[in-house]
Order: structure tokens, then C-alpha cells, then sequence
């Protein structure tokens, strides 16, 4: 894959062959693709939206408590959603959408369906009084990255150069694309290095 603006491509052989220059590839289970963290961020919300669905039968089970309920939630399905979390760079389009998919497992967790009219406030509270304060899912997700901000920022290896280097050349026209690095003094009022 390369991450051209201009549509070059380049002819790169490994012992001879040829390599395919691709738009999108699996790594890890994670998608990277040229056009940043959208597709991954959707990969993850199907994922997590299909980890509910298998929830479901044991949900329906009388004998489990709603904390547990919640915790199995929080281990098994949240966990799904935040693998590599730290690498999103969050638009505001991102953050609506990580706070949909939140209340949409949160409402399959209690059974309130859309058409019943109950506000996302009062199904946060009915989750508040089950298991106390709790961090929101985007929260998580800042909290996350801001850690793997200093750990990096910290550091003095190769993800230190990555993150504060600069590529020759100049800014294209028109609005420029939201970076990973630009949320982080939004968050702390302080400036990167």
C-alpha cells in the first residue's frame, strides 16, 4: 500500500516478484487502509453490534443480575470494540458514532426498544445506579489514547520519530484533513511538542 496524494504508484519487487499495491489490507486483525480509521472504526462496530447479538440468549436468562449483565458486556463486547483504539484519529462524525454504538448495546442490554421513548440520559442513569460512575465509551477511547500519547511522547524509539516527524513538501489546498495528533491539545489545553 502506498499513501500518495498525487496517485503515484511505485513499482517495489521483493526477490524478483512483483508486489500488488493494494487500497486497504488486514494487519492484525486491524484494517489500514489509505483513507485513516473510518473503515476500521465501522469494522469494529459491526463486530461489537454482532458480540451483543450472540449476548442476547444469555440476556434473556432471568437469573443473571444486571450488574453481571453489564460486566459481561464490558469484558467480552467492549473489549471487541477498543482493540487498537489508540490509533483512531476521532472526528466528530467518529465520536457520534462511538456514542451510538454504545447506547445501542446498552439498550439491548436492558430491552428498551427505540419506539419505547426513553432518552439516552435516563438509559444512562438505569446503567449509573446498576453498576455506579462509569467511564462512557468515548471516554475510554480518549483516555486510551491520550496514555499511548505519553508513552510515545516519552519514549526514544522508532513511534516517537513517526509521530513528530514531518514529510518534505508542502500542505495540499483546502481543508486539511484532521490528524491523530491535533485532538490531543483539544482534550489537555496543552501544547504538543
Amino acid at each position: 500500500m502506498t499513501n500518495s496524494s498525487d496517485g503515484i504508484n511505485v513499482d517495489i519487487r521483493a526477490n524478483g516478484e512483483k508486489l500488488e499495491t493494494v487500497q486497504s489490507f488486514k494487519y492484525l486483525g486491524a484494517i489500514v487502509t489509505d483513507e485513516g480509521s473510518g473503515p476500521e472504526i465501522l469494522s469494529r462496530i459491526a463486530q461489537t453490534t454482532s458480540a451483543v447479538t450472540k449476548l442476547k440468549l444469555i440476556w434473556k436468562d432471568r437469573n443473571i443480575t444486571l450488574r453481571s449483565m453489564i460486566r459481561l458486556m464490558r469484558s467480552l463486547v467492549t473489549s471487541i470494540f477498543l482493540c487498537a483504539c489508540e490509533s483512531w484519529t476521532l472526528t466528530a462524525d467518529i465520536e457520534r458514532r462511538i456514542q451510538a454504538v454504545e447506547m445501542r448495546c446498552f439498550r439491548r442490554l436492558l430491552n428498551i426498544s427505540y419506539r419505547d421513548h426513553i432518552s439516552n440520559q435516563e438509559v444512562r442513569n438505569r446503567i449509573a445506579q446498576a453498576i455506579g460512575p462509569y467511564d462512557d465509551l468515548l471516554t475510554i477511547v480518549k483516555k486510551r489514547k491520550l496514555r499511548w500519547y505519553g508513552h510515545v511522547t516519552r519514549s526514544t524509539g522508532l513511534a516517537k520519530t513517526i509521530l513528530q516527524g514531518t514529510v518534505p513538501g508542502g500542505r495540499r489546498r483546502g481543508r486539511q484533513r484532521k490528524r491523530w495528533e491535533t485532538t490531543i491539545p483539544e482534550w489537555t489545553g496543552l501544547k504538543t511538542a
